[in-house]
């Protein structure tokens, strides 16, 4: 296995470095600021647009996107360590248009979607100027398995008729989300993976409704994640992305980088958590002696840096296996990281936390929000039980 990066990822890397100290954490009190200071959490801050237009003039600007026609090509490899920069702050990712869901939205769409569904959704995400849902978990049914989903697309002539309730939709409450894909069962007869299709369905398309903003641990800034009801909802069948009855394999193909790119995110935010343990711990004295001094602190320090290059080769490995046998041979890689990445991440930023004390759980530091992002690592994008239950499958496999 060759870990080594292209002189394009390192020259990207040196650039967004400097970028995130010019202008990411310093902005960051006052994104928190003019967002508290809105009558609505989900608009984007006026700090945001000027953070964009920086990073796209630097050439930052789309830096996940593989295929070369819409963005600078990078293998998984190489966009790793621009993911895991990125992740040192909440705010970075979209300031470079690199923020989920648009970012698998933006993938499927250049993959699966024709020249028209192109022009009227990929680009307009591609330059920033919208942003995008992705309707599939629903509340009435256990969506880690997604052939469970209800929600019913029939066909009627030359449109589709929509039927279903969604939650967790991501974006949707940002005034500037304008499409929404959305997952439902078109094809009730077929194998258990065919039954579903991918439609585009426009936010304010009739019978579209968002019934509200759901609080992640009591936040509810950024782009909302929505509850969002479908009733006889009419879209054309020119809004059918890919085939009808491939809903549910494209879904998968959308899900297996959007997977990874959490986990490079997340091992950026453990290593920001670490390195503000370390500051607060040679910075503060308890009981006659600098806390960096406790035994129990060094214990967390150590255990940390272990488990973040751990968890770094682990991602690294399922990052160049997706480049060079696919993502299909490196499922058990990219579900094992998935669950790393996660525990990583929730145990360094929750002893950080301990570090910081009472400052700790408040908005002085990055940290509460960081946790509360990190906890929904071990739901979002599949729960660490499903993950694990493909490990052993595909373990027991070879034992048969």
């Amino acid at each position: 296995m060759d870990f080594n990066h292209s002189p394009r990822s390192l020259e990207l890397q040196e650039a967004l470095s400097a970028f995130m100290d010019s202008h990411i954490y310093p902005s960051e009190s006052l994104y928190r600021e003019q967002t508290a200071s809105q009558d609505d959490p989900h608009v984007m801050p006026p700090i945001m647009s000027e953070l964009k237009t920086e990073a796209r003039s630097r050439g930052l600007w789309n830096l996940f996107m593989t295929d070369e026609r819409w963005g600078p090509g990078l293998g998984n490899l190489d966009y790793a360590p621009l993911a895991e920069i990125m992740g040192r702050s909440l705010i970075a990712s979209e300031a470079t248009n690199c923020s989920a869901p648009d970012t698998g939205n933006m993938e499927i769409l250049a993959e699966f979607g024709t020249p028209a569904q192109q022009e009227q959704w990929l680009k307009p995400l591609l330059d920033g100027e919208m942003r995008s849902g992705f309707g599939m978990t629903e509340p009435d049914v256990a969506s880690s398995d997604p052939t469970n989903l209800a929600s019913i697309i029939d066909k009627d002539g030359d449109e589709y008729v929509i039927n279903g309730r969604k939650w967790w939709t991501s974006g949707a409450a940002d005034p500037r989300c304008k499409i929404i894909l959305f997952l439902g069962r078109s094809n009730p007869e077929a194998d258990k993976y065919l039954q579903h299709s991918l439609v585009l369905i426009p936010i304010d398309t009739p019978g579209v409704t968002v019934v509200r903003s759901l609080p992640v641990l009591g936040r509810d800034e950024g782009h909302g994640h929505c509850e969002i009801s479908f009733e006889d909802v009419r879209v054309p069948t020119d809004n059918l992305l890919g085939q009808q009855g491939g809903g549910f394999l494209i879904g998968q193909a959308r899900l297996g980088p959007g997977r990874i790119h959490h986990c490079m995110r997340a091992i950026g935010m453990a290593e920001r958590a670490l390195e503000l343990m370390c500051r607060r711990a040679q910075s503060r004295t308890a009981f006659g002696m600098p806390l960096s001094k406790q035994g129990v602190i060094r214990d967390w320090i150590a255990e940390s840096r272990i488990r973040i290059e751990q968890a770094r080769l682990l991602t690294l490995k399922a990052a160049w296996m997706m480049d060079t046998v696919g993502k299909g041979a490196a499922r058990t890689e990219i579900s094992a990281i998935k669950v790393a990445a996660a525990e990583l991440a929730t145990w360094v930023i929750d002893r950080a936390i301990q570090v910081h004390g009472g400052a700790g759980v408040s908005d002085d530091f990055p940290l509460a929000a960081m946790y509360a992002y990190a906890r929904t690592l071990h739901i979002v994008d599949g729960a660490d039980e499903v993950h694990k239950m493909v490990i052993a499958r595909e373990e027991l496999a070879r034992w048969r």
